[in-house]
Formats: structure tokens, sequence, C-alpha cells
């Protein structure tokens, strides 16, 4: 406990935190702070703090996961979001990882963990995306958007917000009547029906969780539009245009650093020569990095969150004109939370359809992911990208009135819990 303890007191300044060994001794750090409550943690065996020295990215996540340390006031988002406050992305020197040997190997480890050949991707996208579909169901929002949502708004609900975020987005493409479009990564549907209802454009969705197309078949063809909104399992690697618009949401982050001169060269080809596309992924505010061992291990095998270099420097070799970047800063700290607040609220489901160790992993990723997005590096980009620099208007300010528009044109849902 003594490396612990030691680590302990030289991060944890503001903010209270008490920490019980599995011998009943405690410990204590930091000072009463107005913005974060106390929380107290309890390790129940004596291998449980040197198993986080060892590793401290990978070690919390798994004694959390295990029950070797539990959170007994707060609970764990309030313990992470505790840790992160003392070390935000500004001053996170506490929390680099020592020694030059180790950086290389989690260096490499992270690098060759992006090659995503075909095979792979498929392999990824399953383990991600074909978990319980009533998992789902759970904590997303009704349209399973799994995706940042658009808070206009911090008070709005999940609802309402990733309605918001699907005008934010359909604004930027500039769409027409009796375009096609391609949907990259199309998840389970919702961005490609919603472009339809509202432009009356031709939508291919394509993914590589058969779930995920098999969901989106259905719900287009109870909808009467099979013939209009077309949903396929396949790489995009394997698409054949020509499209007017692509779009992709959430897919960058699956491709992985190796892939992006051949994704961006691939898109270039696809798109018509007064063709748009939006992207919007998850990003580091920052210079380029490598994704923790714990989220490649659990979460995203093969992910990685890009730099904005990274994208518009492929995009500018293929020939792709950056027209568009909007830096998304805290929207999906606030989707974090209430994806949080959901799968709280649905805990005793959750462990009958898996276990208690799979909850206790869902919240970890739920929780530390929202203290990435709220005090770390990351955010999300949203960039609008041309073959050709007449395709869109001169100014924005056809985004902002054609948003205004859809926003008027429909109505957000309300998501009530299972007990009410």
């Amino acid at each position: 406990m003594w490396l612990l303890d030691k680590m302990l007191r030289r991060l944890i300044t503001r903010g209270e935190l008490t920490v019980v060994d599995h011998d009943g001794k405690e410990y204590r750090y930091g000072a009463p702070d107005p913005i974060h409550g106390p929380v107290r943690v309890r390790f129940t065996d004596k291998g449980a703090s040197s198993h986080i020295v060892r590793d401290p990215r990978v070690g919390a996540g798994e004694v959390f996961m295990d029950g070797r340390m539990i959170v007994e006031q707060g609970d764990i988002r309030e313990l992470l979001l505790l840790m992160r406050y003392n070390a935000p992305v500004e001053r996170n020197e506490a929390l680099k990882t020592k020694g030059a040997l180790r950086k290389t190997f989690n260096f490499l480890a992270a690098r060759l963990d992006q090659i995503n050949w075909r095979s792979r991707s498929r392999h990824n996208a399953e383990h991600t995306y074909n978990l319980t579909r009533r998992l789902y169901e759970l904590f997303l929002d009704e349209d399973r958007q799994y995706t940042m949502a658009y808070f206009r708004d911090v008070r709005n609900s999940l609802e309402q917000a990733q309605l918001d975020k699907k005008a934010h987005v359909a604004a930027k493409l500039y769409l027409k009547p009796g375009m096609k479009v391609l949907d990259i990564g199309c998840g389970w549907g919702g961005l490609a029906l919603y472009l339809h209802r509202h432009y009356d454009v031709d939508v291919l969705g394509i993914a590589l969780a058969p779930d995920q197309i098999e969901f989106s078949r259905k719900r287009a063809a109870e909808a009467g539009v099979s013939d209009r909104v077309k949903f396929e399992l396949m790489d995009y690697r394997d698409v054949e245009g020509p499209f007017d618009r692509i779009v992709n949401v959430g897919l960058i982050e699956h491709l992985g650093t190796p892939h992006y001169p051949g994704f961006f060269r691939k898109c270039h080809n696809l798109l018509k020569p007064d063709g748009v596309m939006v992207s919007h992924c998850c990003g580091r505010l920052g210079e380029p990095g490598v994704t923790d061992k714990w989220t490649r291990k659990y979460i995203f095998p093969g992910g990685y969150i890009p730099a904005l270099s990274e994208l518009v420097t492929e995009a500018e070799k293929n020939r792709l004109i950056t027209a568009d970047v909007e830096a998304m800063r805290y929207h999906y700290a606030h989707t974090l939370e209430e994806w949080y607040r959901r799968t709280v609220a649905h805990r005793e489901e959750i462990v009958e359809l898996y276990d208690e160790r799979f909850y206790r992993m869902w919240l970890f990723y739920l929780a530390g992911s929202e203290t990435a997005f709220r005090y770390g590096g990351m955010g999300n980009w949203q960039i609008q990208f041309l073959r050709r620099r007449d395709s869109v208007p001169m100014t924005r300010d056809y985004m902002f009135e054609e948003e205004a528009r859809l926003r008027s044109a429909e109505e957000a849902p309300r998501w009530h819990l299972a007990a009410e």
C-alpha cells in the first residue's frame, strides 16, 4: 500500500479521498472541495493496491471489476471524476507512464492493435456491438444512437440531444431530394432513416456487426422504406459508388491509423465530383497518442481516437478539402453521464443478462470515458470534407438555417425508467 499511498499523496490535493486497506488501516488524501464531494473506497485483499500500482490504467479497472475495490461512499463515477479532476489534461504529469521501456512497449502494442484487416475489423465490430440487444436498449435513447449527443442545453433530455445531433450533422451535408447517401458504420439505422425521412434521399447504410444490420433492416421494413433505405453487412472497402454524400458517425475511431490513407482514398473515389462528406468522431484535443490498454482489452479492440492533425493530413493527401471543423468539447461528457445514470437504473436486469463483473466493467467504462471527455484530453470532431470548393454555399448560414428547420420539424420522445 505504501507505493499507492505515495502516488495518491502526490495526486489528490482537491476533494477528499479515503482509502481503507484490507487490514482496516485508513489513508486520507486531499481537502474539502465545492465541486466533488468525499469518496471512500476499501480494498478487500492484500494484493489489490499493488495490482493498481503495477499498471494504474488497467489495474484500477480490474480490481473494481473483480470486487477487490469497493466504493463505500460515492460511486465509481465519483471516484474516477475526483482522480481526473486532480489531474486534468492541462496538468496531467502525475498520470504519465513512467519508464522509457514501458512507454515504448505500450506504444508498439497499441499501434499493432490498430492493424484492422478485413477479418479482424469484423471480429472487433462484433466484440463491441453484438452484445445482448437488450443491453443497448437499457441505456441508449430510443433511436439507439451510440455516439455523442448534442446538448444545446444541458437540461435537455438525452432523446432531445440525440435528435438535435442528427439535425446538426444533417445540416452540414447540404442534402437535396433524390441524392444517394452512404452511411459508413450506420449503427442501428437511426441516422439513415432520419435522412430519408427529412430529405427523400436514398441511403445505403453499412456496418460489420450482424445484429445492427438485422435490426436496421427490420426498422426500414416497418417504416415501409426498404426500397430506399438499405442496410448491408459490408466493409467500406467493398462499396461501389458513386454517392452524392457520405456520412460517418463514430466510425473513424474503429479504423486504426494504418488504415487512414486507404479510408480517405476510398471516400474520395466514392464521392461524385461535387460530393460532400461529414465525419463525426471522438478526437484528441492535443497531439496524437495511443489507446489505453484497458479500453483496448475490454471495450474497443483495435480502436483509436485520432487527433485532428491525423485526419486533416490524410484528407489533404487524398485531395479532400477540409471545409468546416467543429470541436465539440463537453457534449460527450454529458452523454456519458446520462448513459451511466441509465445503466445504474437498470442494474438488476444487466446483472441478470450477464453478471456482476460485466456490470461493474460497464460502469467503469462509462465513468472512465466521462472523465476523459470532462477533464481529460478528449472531445469530438465534426469535419466537413469536399471534393470541390463550390459544392456548398460560401458562408455557413445554410447550416444554421437548415438545422433550425429540422429542429422545428420533429419532437423527441420521452424516456421512461422500466419501473415507472
